[in-house]
């Protein structure tokens, strides 16, 4: 016998940060188990493209611009949500940004503004404004991608592992609160995933191999490979859970 504990048919998810990478990975899925996907980043001809890529498939896909370190954007992108679905059943907060790559005396001040407005404001306030409407329409669920530089931040990553570790404590208290409204709230914790936006630590040698040498399965991930995670994290399959950190690592943090 089969099971539908992941069908997603008749679902609506908006994925920030969707037009590469881990975000894209995980809207090519939701769309692959029946969720029609609102593909979401600064920039709208790349969320095009992948919204095509799904639509060519077979798949229900939209491209939306929006820039989730501007509160005016995420507060129109949620009211054309509004309008033009009525609801919003998945959110998640995938779109991060990593300007600052060096001692952590040295951060520079615009580099540290940026990051907290996008990493930890942007976060916030997504899921406040789309919490808004899953209130409104019996539930829904968001997933926030952190990392496991929340557990245990490396050299030369301050602020953004500081970021991520709010990423952590933002997702357990959305859980807490909104349990009530039916709106469940849960954290991906990536280890390291070859990405365009994770490119400098693979370009460092002796980084990247000092890394894999932490990995007990010895090699990086893949993006698809978090992708499984948010699926169980956002359907049915995961109906009794909130509040949880799920890391997904090779064991590196074991």
């Amino acid at each position: 016998m089969g099971t539908d504990l992941f069908d997603l048919s008749g679902k609506t998810a908006l994925i920030t940060g969707a037009s590469r990478g881990i975000g894209k990975a995980i809207a090519e899925l939701l769309a692959e188990q029946g969720a029609h996907v609102i593909i979401s980043s600064r920039k709208v001809e790349g969320c095009a493209a992948v919204a095509g890529e799904i639509e060519a498939r077979g798949g229900s896909a939209e491209a939306m611009a929006c820039h989730i370190g501007d509160l005016q954007q995420i507060q129109d992108a949620i009211a054309q949500i509004r309008e033009k679905h009525g609801k919003l059943d998945i959110l998640v907060n995938n779109a991060a940004i990593n300007p600052y790559f060096g001692h952590i005396l040295d951060t520079p001040p615009d580099a540290f503004q940026k990051t907290i407005d996008v990493n930890m404001r942007g976060y916030f306030y997504m899921s406040v404004e789309a919490g808004k409407l899953m209130r409104e329409t019996g539930g829904g669920a968001i997933v926030n991608t952190a990392s496991i530089n929340a557990l245990k931040p490396p050299p030369m990553q301050a602020i953004y592992s500081i970021t991520k570790a709010a990423v952590v404590n933002m997702t357990r208290a959305f859980a807490k609160e909104c349990a009530r409204f039916n709106i469940r709230c849960n954290a991906l914790l990536p280890g390291l995933t070859k990405t365009e936006f994770a490119g400098a630590l693979f370009e460092d040698e002796k980084f990247y191999t000092h890394a894999i040498a932490q990995i007990p399965m010895r090699r990086h991930a893949e993006p698809g490979e978090m992708a499984g995670a948010v699926l169980y994290l956002v359907s049915d399959a995961a109906s009794f859970t909130t509040g949880e950190i799920l890391v997904v690592d090779g064991g590196m943090t074991v």
